[in-house]
């Protein structure tokens, strides 16, 4: 098999470091002042076996501080159990799209026991003062941000259950709550939307919708007056997650002739607004949402179909087999049509490839905005993997983009310039930060680039590969 430029990217990272002081390359803005925490898989492998998809490998938390100039660096596992067999050589958990249960005779006794992993390698949001990892398991892990190190499962003071969750919770615009949902799975499953006060972990239920198949959904959207689930055709029957014995991902089925079913609820007594279907498509990410009139407006990065869960096992991505495109696409949902009784409009926003979406998150989630970053690929008809950065305008549809040959970014994560360092509050006053692979060199750099032109400012050069990550957040520096 021939091995990708990129591959590098999907190897497992030995070495846990702090680096004090990184090579940097052009000049950082005064103001820059705080912490890039990152998380992602860094550990694929178990002595002679290895987990099977990108999703699976183990979580790894990475921290970028910023100040005076400078740039500090550290990396550190996340201290689950599952990590820990994992480094001992064991697959013992079961993770997205890996089973630790190879024989028909092993899965025969654990049919009903196999534990799900609180492998959290997706995300990180804060509970109050504290910073979690999260995953689509609702097992939250917390840990130090300083230190990077793990301070264990975060458990919920509530009675609301359910096997599934999303690692996006959004933040109430109007209220601050953290907003999400689970789904308990059962006979007749149920989509649980809550929410859960900043500085606690207790839990309120606010609304509930039960359905037959539940859709593979990794995450939501939230306005200011609503909470939007789209339901791709990507469906499950829950009794084959425990009886098929395959990985969980792989109970899952494309059915297209579905389409994709819009519900709509009111974000403060969970009252239905109505559900609006909507063409097949598939998604990850959503890019933002917001309330037009009489009118619920989403953007989200779609895909033709699920293909893409396929394209990212291991095997493929180490191999450079093709990766399945996403475009920035709106859904416009017709509230005013009654009680789903619009059609659903369908609007491409850019012809430009565009992924892990992020935008000015404090001033425009769930309002309406005009750009958004995200990564994308040089080549629109096809491409072997993620190797450039995006900033959309979704207004005019207008782009700008960042390339280097052999590189490959990863997240790109906006952070607003304070007012006084600026001429006039802009959207894009700012820069984008973003963890760039050098597939030359064996490692990677922090990149800076001024958010308004997308030019580079700088770059921190780490002198490992850092593996390829998922999501993260700038906090500002604390002061003593």
């Amino acid at each position: 098999m021939n091995v990708s430029a990129h591959s590098i990217g999907f190897r497992t990272l030995g070495d846990e470091t702090t680096i004090e002081e990184l090579p940097v390359k052009g000049a950082l803005p005064g103001w820059l002042e705080g912490s890039l925490l990152r998380n992602g898989p860094a550990r694929y492998d178990a002595g002679e076996r290895s987990v099977r998809h990108w999703f699976d490998g183990q979580a790894m938390l990475h921290r970028f501080t910023f100040g005076g100039g400078q740039v500090s660096y550290a990396n550190r596992y996340l201290d689950t159990p599952a990590n820990r067999a994992m480094a001992a050589g064991r697959i013992s958990f079961r993770e997205f799209a890996t089973d630790p249960c190879r024989s028909l005779f092993a899965r025969f006794f654990t049919r009903f026991s196999r534990k799900p992993s609180a492998n959290a390698n997706v995300n990180i949001t804060r509970f109050g003062d504290r910073y979690v990892a999260l995953t689509e398991t609702p097992l939250p892990v917390a840990f130090d941000p300083d230190t990077l190190a793990t301070a264990g499962v975060v458990g919920y003071d509530d009675a609301l259950s359910g096997q599934l969750t999303t690692a996006h919770p959004h933040q109430d615009p109007a209220t601050g709550d953290l907003v999400n949902y689970v789904l308990h799975f059962s006979r007749t499953s149920e989509y649980r939307i809550y929410r859960q006060p900043s500085s606690g972990t207790t839990r309120e239920l606010i609304g509930s919708r039960k359905v037959a198949r539940p859709s593979y959904m990794h995450s939501f959207a939230i306005t200011r007056r609503h909470v939007v689930l789209a339901e791709f055709p990507l469906v499950v029957n829950p009794l084959s997650i425990v009886l098929s014995g395959r990985p969980f991902i792989e109970n899952y089925h494309w059915e297209p002739e579905r389409g994709t079913r819009f519900t709509v609820m009111d974000s403060r007594d969970g009252t239905v607004r109505g559900t609006y279907e909507g063409p097949a498509f598939f998604a990850f990410h959503h890019i933002n949402a917001f309330d037009d009139g009489d009118d619920v407006v989403l953007d989200i990065c779609s895909y033709d179909d699920a293909s893409i869960i396929e394209a990212l096992y291991l095997d493929r991505l180490h191999g450079g087999g093709v990766i399945p495109l996403a475009r920035p696409t709106r859904y416009r949902i017709p509230l005013g049509d009654g009680a789903g009784g619009g059609s659903v409009g369908v609007q491409r926003l850019s012809e430009e490839t565009l992924e892990l979406p992020r935008i000015s998150y404090a001033r425009h989630n769930g309002s309406p905005y005009r750009y958004a970053y995200g990564v994308g690929t040089r080549d629109r008809s096809s491409a072997h993997f993620i190797d450039q950065l995006v900033k959309l305008d979704v207004t005019t549809g207008d782009t700008l983009t960042w390339s280097e040959e052999g590189c490959y970014p990863g997240e790109p994560v906006f952070v607003a310039a304070p007012t006084a360092a600026s001429d006039a509050a802009g959207e894009d006053d700012g820069v984008v930060l973003s963890v760039v692979l050098d597939s030359a060199a064996g490692t990677s750099f922090l990149l800076v680039l001024d958010a308004r032109t997308f030019a580079e400012l700088a770059r921190a050069e780490v002198p490992h590969a850092v593996p390829f990550g998922f999501h993260g957040v700038f906090t500002g520096r604390r002061r003593p």
